[in-house]
Order: structure tokens, then C-alpha cells, then sequence
């Protein structure tokens, strides 16, 4: 059984536009907060706790590994 937990996706502004930009990064509300970064709780998803890194940083290869479940 998988335990999920809330991640948010990290967003940058795009200078030329002003629209938001995924930066290539999803992770934990601790970690973006300790990083600096702002979260907007309308981006909140949910993933498996197994899928995040140390850092508590979305991690593509242990997610890829794996079953995913259906709403994903």
C-alpha cells in the first residue's frame, strides 16, 4: 500500500510574458519552504511518499519504479 502526501509544483515567471513556467520541480511543502520557494496551494497534488527523494523532492527514476496508481 502506498502512503501519498501533498507536493506542490515549483513555478517560475516567464520575464518576457509574465505567465507561470514549470521549473522541472515537484516537492513536499517543507522542502519548498525551506528552499525559498512560494506555494500556491491551488497547485496542490498528492503522490506516493515513496516517489520523493531525501530532500523531499519528486525523484522521476524512483517513480518510474513504481505502479502507478490509476488517478495518475
Amino acid at each position: 500500500m502506498l502512503n501519498f502526501i501533498e507536493v506542490f509544483d515549483v513555478m517560475d515567471v516567464e520575464p518576457a510574458t509574465g505567465s507561470s513556467v514549470w521549473s522541472g520541480l515537484t516537492g513536499t511543502r517543507a522542502a519548498l519552504e525551506r528552499d525559498g520557494h512560494m506555494i500556491d496551494p491551488k497547485a496542490m497534488a498528492y503522490c506516493p511518499i515513496e516517489w520523493l527523494d531525501e530532500r523531499g523532492y519528486l525523484d522521476a527514476e524512483r517513480a518510474s519504479r513504481h505502479p502507478r496508481p490509476t488517478s495518475f
